[in-house]
């Protein structure tokens, strides 16, 4: 059974008060046992083990996520192709990873989560489908037209499966921000923007005023700010996102490590922090969570941080 969508539009829960979203899936994946080496990363379990997806995505829930991602960041039909995945059954699989997350939000009553919870379907950058590093680039060589061409099509399906908003998440480049803005034009999901930055620009080297200031005017953006990036960015990247669109912030920066690609491992130690959270909060982030190496442990002390009871104690949820 699936769960219902939440009688409360998500861009109205922001309104209320800040909300939690999840961490890294892929770390969660990783210590299951999968191998998330090849290019598809974890979109290959769409296909090969969707429970194991649901499983995870359960996890952040009762950690005291609010929102959950899906993991179709990396599923786009040119990257199935590859793998020759034809066009019917790549469709399906983007519908799975949504159908997994309500799965997770339809089992999680049953572990004693009593809160509205809601789905983002995730829709990384074209980089993402490259698997060469470039999602953190951008400046591909193609323009706006021919990206809002490559993203329409898997967003026109995840439509169809309902989520209750599309991350339009890791972005790099503000031309790749305007071609996905064009491309859920019409589609009848809000959406949230989020770009991956360093320092105060994108990694293209844009600003970030000029990255953020389309989004001011797209009706279907309900929110807007910066992910897998460095925490450190973070607080000053939410002040600007703020200030330029007027709307809520959205943020999910990684632990801090660096990935090392030639030694296949991550190197540095993490210097995420919960309390990080309410720096954020204060410069205009409303839906706050993490990305890479950022788990249910931390997911579960923002929980505690940002969701206090009305006594003023921290609330206290499962971090199984």
């Amino acid at each position: 059974m699936t769960a219902p969508t939440p009688a409360v539009p998500l861009a109205d829960a922001l309104a209320d008060r800040p909300l939690v979203l999840d961490g890294g899936l892929s770390q969660l994946l990783e210590s299951a046992g999968h191998d998330l080496s090849d290019a598809l990363w974890s979109a290959r379990l769409l296909s090969d083990s969707p429970e194991s997806l649901t499983a995870a995505h359960l996890a952040y829930y009762e950690a005291g996520a609010d929102v959950a991602i899906t993991g179709t960041y990396q599923a786009t039909f040119d990257g199935f192709a590859r793998h020759g995945i034809g066009q019917r059954h790549g469709a399906e699989l983007l519908r799975t990873g949504v159908a997994a997350a309500r799965a997770a939000a339809s089992s999680a009553p049953g572990r004693g989560v009593d809160r509205p919870l809601w789905v983002a379907a995730s829709a990384g950058p074209y980089g993402a489908m490259l698997a060469d590093g470039s999602e953190y680039r951008g400046r591909y060589g193609l323009t706006v037209d021919e990206l809002e061409r490559f993203h329409r099509p898997r967003l026109e399906v995840l439509a169809e499966a309902e989520p209750d908003v599309f991350a339009l998440e890791t972005v790099p480049d503000a031309d790749e921000g305007r071609a996905l803005l064009r491309a859920v034009s019409g589609l009848g999901v809000p959406a949230w923007l989020s770009y991956s930055v360093a320092g105060v620009r994108t990694r293209a080297g844009q600003s970030l005023e000029e990255a953020f200031a389309p989004a001011a005017e797209a009706e279907e953006v309900i929110a807007v700010g910066v992910n897998c990036c460095d925490p450190r960015d973070v607080e000053e990247a939410v002040a600007v996102a703020a200030h330029v669109t007027g709307k809520p912030v959205v943020v999910y920066p990684n632990s801090g490590e660096i990935w090392d690609a030639a030694a296949r491992g991550w190197r540095g130690g993490s210097v995420f922090t919960a309390a990080a959270a309410r720096g954020w909060e204060r410069a205009g982030a409303r839906l706050i969570g993490g990305c890479c190496r950022v788990g249910p442990g931390t997911v579960g002390e923002l929980a505690r941080l940002l969701h206090p009871r009305a006594d003023g104690t921290a609330t206290e949820r499962s971090e199984r």
